[in-house]
């Protein structure tokens, strides 16, 4: 486990209204729609659907029985503590079907965006520290070089972007995806946070990973401190985005129906990793997508836009990942290149690396490895193709092999014979086909 753990400080809980620092109408229409969506009516159960300590949901409460939207059952519920219940008046009712015509958002409270920021300083991927042992471990799987992980080392550390290029099937997508299990520490994710009166849903349960709940020490005597649990812990997120990437994914999701808006998903990001992979195959331009990236990678910062054409600034703390199969002169002028922080070449393995891979592979797979099969293969199939090795023939060629065995019904094995089956299927030959 990464030793960062311990250093992200979590978000505390609001102890009074004022550390809200939400529009009061605003926290009262939530309550009153919540209620009324949820059917819930005593205070710790409506606390918990806010995501608010019950002493601040009795506030807000207060504030919307003073309004005469909210009016005291006269029953203590025995099954709660003797909770006294509250229930919406007429007028309550017809407040929450007004406030969810103008916005179906409800539950938990937003954090304000200015709250949240202090939080992605707190939680920075810039503070991470990667040693050569943690990344070497993530990346345990792969057979890599020891000078790429001296390139690697830096570039994570640095949180900044990073431009993996070369040829297609050496583990580029492996690599960062490696780079994300190397970050074992927990940040908080915000449910929702409120921009000018306007609420942006940003935990997403397809981008963010929930923690397991702490455990607690039993020997100990200090009881962990609670979060605000308007947050959830998650492990440090990563968004891996392909061909399908397009400019207008990187912009706020209005849904007219619900009249709230979805963070686009470098905002879902923050505190990890976005990986554009495969950049080149997008519909637009990759010298296009770069230009969309250059102010928040230069200045921590993003620049969304709201229905009415509003901007306003988000933070941006994300390692932004390229991984392309072109060469980066090829697809980007220098001053795009001269933005990406580091640029890092992986190349095919040598033929000792592919030898190693291919070892592991066969013991992982069960096939015996024979000495004149791996000849056979190195010495008459591999000059065909200028002894290019990739990562990704070993798996290929075994995969191949364990196919025709079980087809053939013989035990699986490694035969001159049966390399040559599975090098066909490995490469198209090239040949005009007559229409």
């Amino acid at each position: 486990m990464n030793m960062q753990t311990s250093t992200v400080m979590a978000p505390p809980p609001p102890k009074r209204l004022e550390d809200m620092k939400l529009p009061s109408v605003m926290m009262r229409d939530i309550l009153l729609k919540t209620m009324f969506r949820k059917n819930v009516d005593m205070v710790s159960d409506v606390a918990a659907a806010v995501c608010l300590p019950s002493a601040v949901t009795q506030q807000i409460i207060d504030m919307a029985r003073e309004q005469r939207f909210l009016e005291a059952t006269g029953t203590l519920n025995a099954n709660s503590g003797n909770e006294m219940g509250y229930q919406l008046t007429d007028a309550g009712k017809a407040r929450a079907l007004d406030a969810l015509s103008q916005s179906e958002y409800f539950g938990a409270m937003p954090v304000p965006l200015d709250v949240y920021r202090e939080q992605v300083k707190r939680q920075s991927i810039r503070n991470i520290q990667i040693s050569r042992q943690q990344l070497t471990s993530a990346m345990g799987h792969l057979i890599l070089p020891d000078s790429l992980l001296d390139h690697l080392g830096p570039a994570v550390g640095a949180g900044r972007s990073i431009l993996m290029y070369g040829p297609p099937g050496n583990g580029k997508s492996s690599i960062s995806n490696g780079i994300r299990d190397a970050m074992g520490d927990k940040i908080y994710v915000p449910r929702a946070i409120e921009y000018a009166g306007q609420v942006i849903t940003v935990y997403d349960p397809i981008v963010h990973s929930k923690a397991e709940s702490d455990e607690q020490d039993a020997t100990s005597l200090r009881r962990v401190a609670r979060f605000d649990s308007r947050y959830v812990k998650c492990d440090r997120p990563t968004v891996i985005t392909g061909g399908e990437l397009s400019l207008n994914m990187l912009d706020l999701v209005y849904n007219p129906t619900a009249r709230t808006y979805q963070a686009p998903l470098q905002l879902k990001s923050t505190g990890g990793i976005f990986i554009v992979d495969d950049l080149g195959r997008q519909e637009e331009p990759p010298q296009a997508l770069v230009n969309r990236w250059i102010v928040p990678l230069e200045e921590s910062k993003d620049i969304l836009a709201l229905q009415s054409g509003e901007k306003f600034e988000v933070p941006f703390d994300t390692l932004v990942i390229f991984s392309t199969n072109f060469h980066p002169n090829e697809i980007f002028d220098q001053a795009a290149l001269r933005r990406i922080f580091f640029k890092i070449k992986i190349d095919g393995p040598s033929q000792e690396n592919f030898l190693k891979i291919f070892a592991l592979v066969a013991k992982k797979k069960g096939m015996p490895l024979n000495e004149g099969a791996l000849i056979h293969l190195l010495k008459k199939k591999y000059p065909t193709i200028n002894n290019v090795y990739a990562n990704y023939q070993p798996i290929f060629l075994i995969d191949q092999m364990i196919s025709i065995c079980e087809f053939e019904g013989i035990p699986l094995q490694m035969t001159p014979a049966l390399i040559d089956r599975a090098w066909a299927n490995m490469f198209v030959k090239d040949e005009h086909i007559v229409n």
